[in-house]
């Protein structure tokens, strides 16, 4: 009975083990990455259709990097929580979930945070720099554009990390890299979106 019972421990090491391999990672991350550096030749291209905007306003050229930049770290923060809980066993995909509300209430205090920072940097840049975009426009750009970006990442991150584990992926490996792509093109266009709305 013990024998049988080690050599089932010992399969289950041994299983564990092979998926760790750098063949196996290789062969899940490579075809991600290509997939995903074509999603960033389609980001760059979108913020290309709104060269004359950032032309016009300064202030806008500050705002686009920070922004994306920002949503990729909120996502590595949400990917890297929800990874961790869901290896510890103590992750249970439930908008009932306290661990899930604690990690979103976080996400969206640090977007708030920072987008408001962003508003009033952006403006005070923009206006050394010639720009004549006022304050209150740029804060409602901010933080709209980035609190709806936060909620976006919540959602992309939440779905990444189940998706990858229902497919048998590791999320380690996997999530942070889909959300930071997908966050970049989606930025820009919620920006942009917000920007057409308020101005």
């Amino acid at each position: 009975m013990s024998t049988s019972n080690d050599a089932g421990h010992d399969e289950d090491l041994e299983d564990e083990l092979t998926e760790w391999t750098v063949p196996n990672i290789v062969t899940t991350l490579v075809p991600l990455l290509i997939g995903l550096s074509i999603l960033q030749m389609v980001s760059g291209t979108v913020l290309e259709t709104f060269e004359e905007q950032l032309l016009e306003h300064p202030a806008l050229l500050i705002i686009v990097p920070v922004m994306i930049g920002t949503a990729g770290n909120l996502g590595s923060i949400m990917c890297s929580r929800l990874s961790t809980q869901l290896h510890l066993g103590t992750l249970e995909f439930s908008p009932t979930n306290a661990n899930i509300q604690a990690n979103v209430a976080a996400i969206m205090g640090l977007a708030a945070t920072v987008f408001v920072l962003l508003g009033f940097a952006s403006w005070a840049i923009g206006r050394a720099l010639g720009g004549t975009l006022g304050l209150a426009p740029l804060l409602v750009i901010t933080i709209v554009s980035g609190m709806l970006l936060a909620v976006w990442v919540v959602i992309v991150s939440t779905v990444s990390v189940y998706g990858s584990y229902r497919l048998g992926y590791d999320p380690d490996d996997t999530t942070i890299p889909v959300v930071t792509n997908i966050c970049d093109i989606t930025g820009v266009i919620i920006l942009f979106a917000v920007v057409s709305v308020v101005l």
